[in-house]
């Protein structure tokens, strides 16, 4: 399975705009995200369709489909409980940018 294309990640644009909206996510190359100095998301794609690789706990990767818009919003609910459990202000609810917590 290769790692995604650029043509696969435009397929992907709203993913990863949702993705950069985590604090404790940096976005080292296009649809590469890493927590701190590790890595922690990429994404693949195969005939049978386009995967994200992600280290949810532990030292592995766990890799799962997001071809689909439900396949994307398990995927991201999954990364926030991930970056949740890592600590306070790991993570950031999924707010516009600019709008202030509380508010």
């Amino acid at each position: 399975m290769k790692h995604a294309s650029a043509l696969a990640l435009d397929e992907l644009e709203e993913l990863l705009v949702a993705l950069r909206r985590h604090e404790g996510l940096k976005e080292k190359s296009r649809g590469t995200f890493y927590r701190k100095s590790s890595a922690f998301l990429h994404f693949h794609e195969d005939p049978a369709g386009l995967f994200a690789d992600v280290k949810l706990a532990g030292a592995e990767f766990e890799r799962f489909r997001v071809s689909t818009a439900k396949e994307r919003a398990a995927l991201l609910a999954k990364v926030a409980r991930a970056l949740a459990a890592s600590g306070p202000g790991a993570a950031r609810s999924a707010r516009s940018p600019g709008t202030r917590r509380g508010a």
